[in-house]
């Protein structure tokens, strides 16, 4: 079966042909990481399911396992998701850490404004509306509200789209799951970022059988 593709109890979805020493010695291996990814492709499928006929989006994080990250991301997209940075150098975004350093939202966004060039995309992570006003000014491309109350997350959806011009994205995360993902998708945020999708998936039950 192709990747993306629905299955059900019994479904046949790859058959093995070889030298039966090698493909047992290598069963182990292959089963943990095609249900584990199987697994992380079935959770994203979940959270797009329960924001049918809206425009947010669903989104994973750097949230990965070593090694693994290429083929976790994948799995996002499989199930219906979208890919936030593969690493560091995509873009800057700046968290909580980063301001406390600085010394505050302005601050830090004056340095990375200065530090880099036209392309480079920045986004910021806030986690109070007072925050958030203070950022808009500075036009960021990405506001992340990182632990946002429905009402807060409301607020910042008006406060964003009363800006003229192009407005920034917004990102929700922090704490959201199947049961929450869809009230916070309809305060009108763009896009919602789980790290549970690639660090929590549980595995997608998988066996090989030998006939």
């Amino acid at each position: 079966m192709p990747d993306s593709s629905d299955v059900k109890p019994g479904d046949v979805i790859a058959k093995v042909e070889g030298n039966a020493r090698a493909i047992l010695a290598a069963e182990r291996v292959a089963l943990n990481l095609l249900c584990h990814l199987s697994g992380v492709a079935t959770l994203t499928s979940k959270y797009v399911q329960v924001l049918d006929g809206l425009t947010t989006r669903i989104a994973c994080t750097r949230k990965t396992t070593p090694l693994l990250r290429g083929l976790e991301k994948h799995a996002v997209k499989c199930g219906g998701g979208h890919n936030h940075r593969y690493g560091l150098d995509d873009a800057i975004l700046i968290k909580d850490n980063h301001i406390a350093i600085c010394g505050g939202i302005t601050q830090a966004m004056e340095r990375a404004q200065s530090a880099v060039g036209h392309t480079m995309k920045i986004e910021i992570e806030v986690d109070s509306i007072a925050q958030l006003k203070e950022a808009l000014p500075f036009a960021p491309d990405v506001l992340l509200l990182d632990n946002f109350s429905i009402d807060m997350f409301k607020e910042a959806v008006e406060l964003a789209h009363a800006i003229k011009g192009v407005r920034p994205i917004l990102e929700a995360s922090g704490g959201i799951n199947l049961e929450t993902v869809r009230a916070i998708a309809e305060t009108g945020v763009d896009i919602i970022s789980v790290g549970a999708l690639t660090h929590s998936a549980p595995v997608f039950d998988i066996g090989l059988d030998a006939y």
